[in-house]
């Protein structure tokens, strides 16, 4: 046995001793949460999505800069891990080449990892660039990151010197395919070692690379790069559709007797998956509304705190004592942090990784709502309206259908059985009882009418879908309403709906099947883009206006509806269609969503303020909007800018019904 077989045994079987028993103790961390997991299928589906966003590194070259920076450190890594594997063997045993899979591809072997050790060192400079002297300021200026870059930068120089002496060593029958290494090797002959000292040297450098990878395996559990080992399998496991619902709960499982996340060990093992992905990088604060009108929210931030909360009390789940784990809130995941949340999902779309934040906020917020009856004093009213009066307002639930009189509205009462009907139209709370949102409604209804489509309403046996209470925490009020919703529509054989709402459109189509309701349903965005389609509708009258399309949250970022209110819009004749410096998947939220509507904004600047510039900053005369709750918060921020007299307001349905 050599001196350095006996020597890599020690340190190297120390290193991995220390690495295996980190990771094992993330493992046993998230082995002990509680909390409901995802289901996993379509394995065919998740191992084309590793394939494309993990190797083809997709999501991460939505930046080109960054993102080609990183995927050549992430290429390189995986072809020079190949040679240092192939160290740590012939340390071990010097026979332990891997020369055995013949000598053209071994030769293509060499030449390729020495050209990803240039392209690593190429990505480090571009990295080391634009952490030091080009920061976006949502970038984590963190000391861990630096030690990074420097160690790996550190590492691929300790390969090019090693090579280099390997060549002026012993000259191996392989030299030429160092293409890179073999200049440094002529470089290096000038100061005339001899060729003890050269091969001595090679030695030291290959001693510097394997004891910087060893040094990696133990770093890397406990810092942000933890994001190497589990951003692949975080991957694998993404929600496969945009779509989603929130996870109910089982309040009719009597050994539940936690609603929601009091403490990490309530949340799922999933949730701990995606805190240990987390990379740092920023892209979620930099579009995240709250966070860029100076709230305390910080998506990026919140992961942090989440993590370094579980670090915290590693020592009590691993002792067991998981009803002496810390609250989630705390110093730094403060209630301010979880209500300033607009469940707008910027965070979750801009993600390289697939975290999902929303989900996180909203098992928080159940449990502040229905175990500690801690939320926002005017949510108090909204609550108690939603229970007495099936709407968020204090309207009584008989004035719900008042809007439709002189309409000649027909209601499912009138019909009896929707296989009558081409589509039922889900008016929504907003429509029903909102001034604003009622001409929205009736101007939609005269398209209908236009086109010859058979529809009718369930007026007054309608009641409010319930997503506010459910995304502001009251899952139990949510689950009464949608139930309520869920008999009436299938009482009537419902099987397609339509609702100008996408608040609405979202919980119809992607949560209520939760409970007991399958529905094809629709936007009436996509409505209308089908309607022309058919060539039920087509406009004919020109208006001479610079329209510019807000996107709502829970149509785009939520259910990817982009296309149809675009071409809707484009088809009228002079428009001109121009589009906000933020728009489609990064477009900005008007700062209703997640019950935010029902809440005072009493930190920072207003977020429908904000939006209301970028759409001034376009010169558009005219905001087109698809959601009543975007209507509201976009006209109230013409109303702040005193931009009324010089910019509309207008639903795409309104445009539609003026100009057909």
């Amino acid at each position: 046995m050599t001196w350095q077989t006996l020597a890599f045994l020690i340190v190297g079987g120390g290193a991995f001793f220390i690495s295996g028993k980190r990771f094992h103790t993330l493992y046993l961390m998230m082995k002990a949460q509680k909390g409901k997991a995802p289901k996993i299928s379509d394995f065919g589906a998740r191992i084309k999505n590793a394939l494309v966003y993990v190797l083809g590194q997709k999501a991460v070259l939505q930046k080109p800069f960054v993102g080609i920076a990183h995927t050549a450190i992430f290429w390189g890594f995986i072809i020079i891990t190949i040679g240092t594997l192939e160290q740590f063997c012939m340390t071990l045993y010097s026979g332990a080449s891997f020369e055995f899979i013949g000598r053209e591809p071994y030769s293509i072997l060499i030449a390729s990892q020495d050209f990803f050790t240039a392209f690593v060192l190429f990505g480090v400079l571009m990295a080391a660039y634009r952490r030091f002297m080009n920061a976006p300021k949502y970038l984590t200026q963190s000391s861990d990151a630096n030690y990074v870059l420097l160690f790996t930068g550190g590492l691929m120089v300790s390969i090019f010197m090693m090579n280099a002496f390997h060549v002026l060593g012993t000259n191996p029958w392989f030299t030429d395919s160092y293409f890179i290494s073999k200049h440094i090797a002529s470089a290096l002959a000038g100061f005339g070692f001899s060729e003890d000292t050269n091969h001595n040297l090679y030695t030291l450098f290959k001693w510097i690379h394997m004891s910087i990878v060893l040094g990696f395996a133990i770093y890397i559990p406990g810092s942000k790069h933890l994001h190497i080992v589990a951003a692949g399998p975080n991957t694998f496991l993404k929600k496969l559709n945009r779509e989603k619902g929130m996870t109910p709960i089982n309040f009719e499982d009597e050994t539940v007797t936690q609603y929601g996340a009091s403490k990490f060990t309530d949340m799922s093992w999933k949730d701990s998956l995606d805190l240990y992905s987390c990379t740092e990088c920023g892209r979620c604060e930099e579009l995240c509304p709250a966070w860029n009108t100076d709230k305390p929210l910080s998506p990026k931030r919140l992961i942090v705190d989440l993590k370094k909360n579980l670090y915290r009390n590693k020592e009590l789940v691993l002792a067991g004592k998981l009803d002496e784990v810390s609250h989630v809130i705390d110093d730094h995941v403060t209630e301010d942090v979880i209500w300033a949340c607009t469940s707008c999902r910027a965070c979750e779309v801009a993600c390289p990784v697939f975290i999902e934040h929303t989900d996180k906020i909203y098992d928080i917020r159940r449990n502040l709502v229905m175990m500690e009856s801690k939320f926002p004093a005017e949510v108090q009213a909204v609550f108690k309206n939603m229970e007495t009066n099936a709407s968020p307002w204090a309207f009584s639930p008989s004035e719900r259908a008042n809007w439709a009189q002189g309409l000649d509205v027909k209601t499912m009462a009138d019909v009896g059985n929707a296989e009558q009907l081409d589509v039922l139209l889900w008016v929504g709370c907003a429509g029903s009882y909102d001034d604003r949102n009622k001409s929205v409604v009736k101007s939609f209804v005269s398209l209908l009418n236009k086109a010859g489509v058979k529809f009718a309403i369930l007026g007054t046996e309608e009641q409010c879908t319930g997503d506010a209470a459910r995304r502001i925490g009251n899952e139990y009020l949510f689950q009464t309403l949608a139930k309520a919703n869920v008999e009436t529509l299938n009482r009537y054989n419902v099987k397609r709906i339509v609702t100008a709402c996408p608040h609405c459109f979202n919980t119809l189509k992607n949560e209520y099947g939760e409970m007991g309701g399958q529905y094809e349903v629709f936007h009436h965005s996509q409505f209308i883009a089908k309607m022309i389609g058919e060539g039920k509708l087509k406009s004919t009258k020109p208006i001479n206006e610079t329209v510019t399309f807000h996107d709502s949250c829970y149509l785009g970022r939520w259910n990817n509806v982009y296309a149809e209110p675009r071409a809707a819009i484009a088809g009228i004749p002079q428009v001109k269609m121009v589009e906000m410096r933020l728009n489609h998947d990064k477009g900005m939220c008007c700062g209703a969503g997640g019950g935010r509507m029902w809440m005072e904004e009493t930190i920072g600047k207003r977020v429908n303020v904000t939006r209301s510039e970028q759409a001034i900053e376009t010169g558009a005369t005219t905001v087109a909007t698809a959601c009543p709750f975007c209507i509201t918060m976009i006209s109230d921020g013409m109303k702040t800018k005193d931009m009324v007299d010089k910019i509309k307001v207008r639903d795409i349905a309104e445009l539609m019904d003026e100009t057909t």
